[in-house]
């Protein structure tokens, strides 16, 4: 996400997101799902491109510059950028899709890429444009896999959305509790001895959690990273379905609940209704464990606030394994009346390294694009707060398949997860409850 989406534009559309919140699976496709006959621009006419994005300050202001660009470069082509809260994003494509009025060009979150894909909506990205073999050469594994389905390519990727290995940390609560800073984390149990410092109880209360990991995205990272980290798998046989009922699910919840219940550096009910991105800027938290995203959202909506992003060690063990949603990125439309023109937007706005640059360096978001993380430095100039993530992405891989990412996320994990910190359910019930409701989720929508 916590979630991501904006405040509301910029928090809600952040939180609820990237870092991710998949829709719900789209309708059919209409009878025969075929492309409309494309229409090619009589020379020298000029067409117009629409371009749909969720609302978020800093990726509207990059994509607007991005898009700017390419109409100068290209002056037969005028692109009409069009934004929209982001539930009211996600109900408009489920209804226009079908409808065949949605934009030419669309950015969405890659975990959601292959639902519309298979659901008919999406073109196959064109050889000529682009090869799933030339997109490795391009691009991070993690963020480019949302967008290969079934063996096609229907996207291209703008950010590695990694919820995992970074924390923002307040310099001014380290230095009033006496913590050495910066931190110097050899394991995982070092950065939450430091939290237990930095947390504040008063007449019984904590009013200030030392380390907050309790919103939807990082206990569902946490959780799907730890079983990975320890070795194991979250999927069953058959690759569908899911194997929680296992020693390394356990450990994971195990983990998180020891964070609220032994450490006690978080209470999830005092806090379970406060975002990160105010408690942390507030100065209600002393670690925030989130994506380096949300330093890009502080620096707009707290400039006064001192912080800094930092890496983590690894939840288990010595080595870095993790998964990752596939972040957004450019779809170009099945009903588009200009496909060439629109692979030729969407190519631009994602694989040009200038506009990469934008959208990274304006948004704080992680570059999809290995290119701006082999040379940094344009990028680090404009976001300096995403360089400890570097070395973490070649570690990465995109989660998969979970059917319905939000109502795993969401409604099955962060549920009993939180219901275990709480004390509400044990551990193994949690763990049996994951496993039962996300493999009948399965069943469901097959």
């Amino acid at each position: 996400m916590i979630t991501r989406v904006g405040i509301l534009g910029l928090l809600i559309a952040l939180l609820l997101a990237a870092c991710g919140g998949a829709p719900a699976t789209p309708p059919a496709a209409p009878s025969g799902g075929e492309a409309p006959t494309a229409v090619p621009a009589a020379s020298g006419e000029k067409i117009t491109l629409r371009v749909w994005s969720h609302q978020n300050v800093a990726f509207n202001n990059a994509n607007q510059e991005i898009i700017n660009r390419f109409m100068k470069e290209n002056p037969n082509i005028e692109v009409k950028y069009e934004t929209f809260p982001y539930d009211q994003f996600i109900q408009t494509l489920q209804t226009s899709m079908p409808a065949g009025t949605e934009a030419d060009v669309i950015e969405i979150f890659g975990t959601w890429a292959c639902s519309y894909a298979r659901g008919g909506r999406l073109l196959e990205v064109p050889p000529e444009v682009m090869s799933y073999s030339q997109a490795e050469g391009l691009f991070y594994k993690a963020p480019l896999d949302g967008y290969y389905c079934d063996g096609k390519l229907y996207g291209l990727p703008s950010e590695f959305n990694l919820e995992y290995g970074g924390v923002l940390v307040n310099p001014a609560l380290f230095e009033k509790h006496g913590v050495p800073y910066p931190p110097k984390w050899a394991t995982f149990s070092d950065l939450i001895s430091d939290a237990k410092k930095m947390t504040e109880v008063e007449g019984g209360a904590m009013t200030r959690a030392g380390f907050y990991a309790i919103g939807g995205d990082a206990i569902g990272f946490n959780f799907l990273s730890g079983i990975v980290e320890q070795g194991g798998s979250y999927f069953a046989e058959d690759g569908k379905h899911f194997n929680f009922d296992t020693p390394e699910a356990r450990n994971a919840v195990q983990m998180m609940v020891d964070w609220a219940q032994r450490d006690k550096v978080i209470d999830p009910v005092v806090f379970g209704n406060t975002s990160l991105i105010d408690a942390f800027f507030q100065g209600n938290v002393a670690i925030g464990y989130v994506g380096s995203w949300a330093a890009g959202t502080g620096r707009v909506d707290y400039p006064d606030v001192k912080f800094d992003y930092v890496a983590t060690p690894p939840l288990f063990g010595d080595q870095h394994a993790y998964v990752a949603d596939a972040g957004w990125g450019k779809v170009v439309s099945k009903n588009t009346k200009h496909p060439n023109e629109a692979w030729k937007l969407a190519r631009f706005m994602a694989v040009e390294r200038a506009s990469a640059l934008t959208f990274n360096g304006t948004t704080g978001t992680i570059p999809a694009l290995r290119e701006l993380v082999d040379n940094p430095q344009d990028v680090l100039a404009q976001a300096p707060w995403i360089e400890p993530t570097f070395a973490l992405l070649p570690a990465g891989r995109y989660l998969g398949d979970l059917t319905d990412r939000d109502q795993l996320f969401y409604e099955i994990i962060q549920k009993h997860v939180t219901d275990a910190m709480q004390g509400i359910v044990t551990v193994d019930e949690a763990v049996q409850a994951i496993h039962a409701e996300a493999n009948a989720m399965v069943d469901a929508k097959q």
